[in-house]
């Protein structure tokens, strides 16, 4: 039986920190006007922060190996607390661009660290719905925290956005020391997470996240001028709830299959990305083909992240905490990659956004049976 108190604890972590790093995305034009900068120096907060994530996760997952996990858990938390409560207060763009690169910090740790965490955390057999319930928080950020967050700053201004995560954080500091057990720190791990990418399977692992996160930006950072193509720019806010509610579904898939076909979820997870991608050009702005390849997209994007986390785990066995920050800088680096390669291509029309972001993703199904499951610990290979 699941720890489900426990999870849910860390559900909470993740949706705070998935809420931290996009929020700005949604409170663009107010955060632009009240702070005197544009709004494409405002939308660097978005991009420093997935860069800073992706620089920081493998020296700071692997200099705090040998912390106990709960305690770490509690610091970065608090850290949260008070960079949000700092973004909040703050009337300076320098600061609040330091402050945004501390949770980028932040959250690098913290990504390789829940994923492990919720894993120690579960019965045997049951690891990959442990790690979806931990990481359901991500999809729940997209679909719920970020459109009530905007509306937050739009109703009232964007401080309050901030001040609300801070104050998310006080609770679940105390939900946190009362029911998430402690897990001690292996005192023998490795503090090279390096090392993990020598092991068989690693890199054409690190390659499918890198390139599906890759693809997938170049199409979702210009889904605004993708849409505007078709002459549907108007349905930009349906498609947007539509993706991120079927997130939510597509990690309930992906949990319930995770645990015994980990390599066939990857599959299908890179495979409809791409066909969902593809069907909302070639629909040609029809509603209803817009609707079904956001909610394709979002079915097959919402499982991805989990399912990339426990498959790193699955091959990186006892060392999986520091072979998780490999996983998380390959991903966050090809955020900001995609959101670049997309805005080189943009010039040239929007037509070419989706087949090149299709064909990036694709790319990983040419390697995907040299992926080697190998840590029978957690018994869920293929048959």
């Amino acid at each position: 039986m699941l720890p489900l108190p426990a999870l849910l604890a860390l559900t909470t972590t993740v949706f705070l920190g998935c809420l931290t790093e996009v929020l700005p995305a949604g409170l663009l034009l107010g955060m632009s006007a009240e702070l005197g900068v544009s709004p494409s120096a405002t939308g660097q907060l978005v991009t420093v922060y997935a860069i800073t994530t992706a620089l920081t996760a493998i020296p700071l997952t692997g200099a705090t190996l040998r912390v106990p996990r709960k305690r770490l858990l509690l610091v970065l938390i608090a850290g949260f607390l008070l960079t949000n409560l700092l973004i909040a207060v703050s009337s300076s763009y320098p600061l609040i661009l330091a402050a945004r690169v501390v949770s980028g910090a932040l959250t690098g740790v913290m990504w390789s660290l829940v994923a492990g965490y919720a894993m120690r955390l579960a019965p045997p057999g049951l690891t990959g719905r442990a790690l979806a319930v931990a990481m359901s928080g991500t999809p729940i950020g997209f679909a719920l925290g970020v459109p009530a967050g905007t509306a937050l700053g739009e109703l009232a201004d964007w401080r309050w956005a901030f001040a609300a995560m801070a104050l998310i954080t006080v609770p679940l500091l105390a939900w946190v020391i009362a029911v998430v057990p402690a897990v001690p720190a292996d005192p023998a791990a490795s503090t090279r997470p390096l090392a993990a990418f020598r092991l068989p399977g690693m890199r054409p692992v690190l390659a499918t996240v890198a390139l599906f996160s890759l693809g997938h930006n170049v199409a979702y950072t210009y889904i605004g001028p993708v849409l505007a193509g078709l002459d549907v720019a108007r349905m930009l806010g349906v498609v947007l709830l539509v993706f991120g509610c079927a997130t939510v579904g597509g990690l309930v898939v992906v949990g319930a299959a995770l645990d015994r076909h980990p390599r066939a979820v990857l599959m299908f997870c890179t495979g409809v990305t791409a066909a969902a991608i593809v069907l909302l050009e070639i629909g040609d702005g029809v509603h209803g083909l817009v609707l079904t390849a956001a909610a394709l997209w979002g079915l097959a994007f919402g499982g991805a992240p989990t399912a990339f986390q426990a498959v790193t785990a699955l091959i990186a066995g006892p060392t999986a905490d520091a072979a998780q920050s490999l996983t998380i800088a390959a991903w966050n680096g090809a955020v900001a990659g995609g959101a670049l390669i997309g805005g080189l291509l943009l010039p040239s029309g929007t037509s070419s956004l989706p087949w090149v972001a299709a064909f990036v993703i694709l790319v990983p199904l040419t390697f995907s049976r040299r992926v080697v499951l190998s840590a029978p610990a957690y018994r869920c290979l293929d048959a």
